[in-house]
């Protein structure tokens, strides 16, 4: 069974660690998947940094000869996932891509980080990737090109704010830390937004029914009519 769905590699965000997606590990493997949890230092490496670790990990599941590996990613693990596509080491494992789930990614830089990278204690304690995720040009999300052709990618947005005080420095809809607006990528499959915030969106049941039926599907809702997934 697990061989026909194949094999989910969970890319967690900035500051978490590889538990933080541990009931979403538990969800796949309930479904039927095999379970790849990677966990990476966010704080201490760059998204380069992140992106080879992951490129070395699928490499070897690629070699392990497991059927297709999706990859689910939250915030910036969508920005490791992206960056890792362009690395030249991807031919080893491209070809055994499935589909892949983002969960509030940054796609167009962060709004947020553009504030609080001018604080001293934020990027000390956030780190380099934290301070590659602007909006401007030198910005790693924006300097990363199109999704490679054929590859199925579906993003999930929040729009529930928890946060009052970074809600006021980035355009609304957001989910307190990315906006949705930020979250679109040229190219993606599907779109859906959902009412939930940023920090525990992976755990969210209604999160969890849209990541199953677009690795299944390759839609966030199969009975329904796909809406244009086109950024604006």
């Amino acid at each position: 069974m697990q061989q026909e769905r194949g094999t989910v590699v969970l890319v967690h965000g900035l500051g978490r660690t590889r538990w933080s997606m541990a009931p979403l590990a538990w969800a796949a493997r309930r479904r039927g998947y095999a379970v790849v949890n990677w966990g990476y230092r966010s704080r201490r490496g760059t998204v380069a940094m992140h992106a080879a670790g992951l490129a070395d990990r699928l490499a070897q599941l690629a070699a392990q000869g497991v059927g297709p590996v999706h990859l689910v990613t939250h915030s910036l693990g969508g920005i490791v996932v992206r960056a890792s596509l362009e690395l030249p080491a991807a031919s080893a494992w491209r070809h055994r891509l499935g589909r892949i789930v983002m969960l509030a990614p940054p796609n167009q830089g962060s709004e947020l980080a553009d504030r609080l990278r001018a604080w001293r204690v934020t990027r000390r304690v956030l780190g380099p990737a934290f301070l590659a995720l602007g909006t401007g040009p030198e910005s790693v999300a924006r300097q990363l090109g199109a999704l490679p052709a054929g590859i199925e990618v579906g993003v999930v947005a929040g729009t529930r704010n928890w946060n009052p005080l970074f809600g006021r420095w980035m355009p609304r809809p957001h989910d307190g830390k990315v906006s949705v607006a930020s979250t679109r990528l040229a190219g993606m499959t599907d779109f859906s937004a959902v009412a939930r915030g940023h920090t525990f969106l992976m755990l969210a049941p209604d999160v969890h029914a849209r990541i199953f039926a677009f690795l299944a599907h390759g839609r966030f809702m199969p009975d329904r009519p796909r809406p244009d997934p086109s950024p604006p």
